[in-house]
């Protein structure tokens, strides 16, 4: 079979390789691979940046964000041939949370991924997985279903957030997303189901990001910084991974507010902070800044849902390239209308 590979670690390595069908060891669901999206983690990973092959090998087959059909599943499993799946990511250690179920918050670091690090992923023709990493979805979504793993993300924020939010009585659901690339789409998608009054910031009105968060119902923000925008929000998820953004986000969410930050930056940034003001404002202010990272099968099965529940043509709209596996890596490639690029692994 064909399939996504890089080495780990070298640049310039990307490109497609023969790989034997997966062994029953595998897993015992048998998938037919049908696309697997594209994103950051595996840029960095192709640019030799991040990930690890799996042990006693060189090459790593890459592809999380998956999208099959079922070939074969044993009696009792809860599938059956013809069933629409994702797999699962994250496979978890022995760290206490792994055992809970609560692998996204493993404590020891451990864990495998499978397309990212120490297992293969999703970006080949076949896979196989067992039973319990893998997740039903709505036949209807269609090739829209490739963005279930982006979704169980923030599914997750969004819990954290209203987890949070439950800690104290509040007035004002105005919620806040920065960054209107996948990740914040989903989430203003998620935000305005959740009925908040839901606002998306970018710095770039280019493409079909305002149409898409205006079909929404939502609002979108355009300004060289968050502090132009004028609004206070009670709710914000971050997902530009950008510090100044966060910086600026600290200055302006709501007293109560619950801040949670999903995007990872580049690290060679340095911004002068006065953290003892700071302090006081979220001391003052009773605010929360939180992270998230992850998903466990909780919030894929949330995901699900919430897929089955969104409006089909808005989620088409998000898949604005596909390219097939013989030529995946020009998906490497964004474009300046791109949201989410998808590689056909049936072409």
């Amino acid at each position: 079979m064909r399939a996504m590979t890089v080495v780990p670690g070298v640049p310039g390595t990307a490109g497609v390789s023969s790989r034997p069908e997966p062994a029953v060891t595998d897993g015992d669901v048998l998938v037919e691979g049908l696309s697997v999206g594209i994103c950051g983690t595996d840029t960095e990973i192709v640019n030799g940046r991040h990930g690890a092959a799996p042990p006693g090998r060189e090459e790593l087959i890459l592809g999380h964000e998956s999208h099959g059909r079922v070939l074969e599943a044993p009696d009792g499993s809860g599938f059956a041939a013809g069933d629409v799946v994702a797999g699962i990511v994250r496979r978890p250690d022995d760290c206490p949370c792994c055992r809970a179920g609560q692998w996204d918050f493993c404590r020891t670091g451990r864990y495998v991924e499978r397309g990212i690090q120490h297992a293969d992923g999703y970006g080949s023709q076949y896979w196989r997985v067992p039973e319990e990493f893998l997740v039903k979805l709505d036949p209807g979504l269609g090739e829209t279903g490739v963005l279930m793993e982006p979704t169980t993300i923030v599914t997750k924020a969004w819990e954290q957030v209203q987890y949070i939010r439950r800690r104290a009585c509040h007035v004002g659901e105005v919620a806040l997303i920065t960054g209107a690339g996948p990740i914040g789409l989903l989430a203003a998608m998620i935000s305005v189901r959740l009925g908040y009054d839901t606002h998306v910031y970018d710095r770039s009105d280019a493409g079909p990001k305002p149409e898409l968060v205006r079909a929404l119902g939502a609002t979108f923000h355009v300004a060289d910084a968050v502090t132009d925008i004028g609004i206070r929000p009670d709710a914000v998820v971050e997902a530009t991974g950008a510090g100044t953004v966060v910086a600026d986000l600290m200055k302006v969410v709501a007293p109560n507010a619950v801040l949670c930050l999903t995007g990872l930056g580049s690290g060679t940034h340095r911004i002068p902070m006065e953290m003892d003001r700071v302090n006081s404002w979220f001391v003052m202010g009773n605010q929360v800044v939180v992270g998230s990272v992850n998903a466990n099968r909780g919030h894929y099965e949330q995901a699900a849902d919430h897929l089955a529940g969104a409006d089909r043509g808005w989620l088409q709209a998000l898949l604005t390239r596909k390219v097939p596996l013989t030529s995946w890596t020009d998906a490497l490639d964004r474009g300046p209308g791109d949201i989410k690029v998808v590689v056909d692994l049936q072409a």
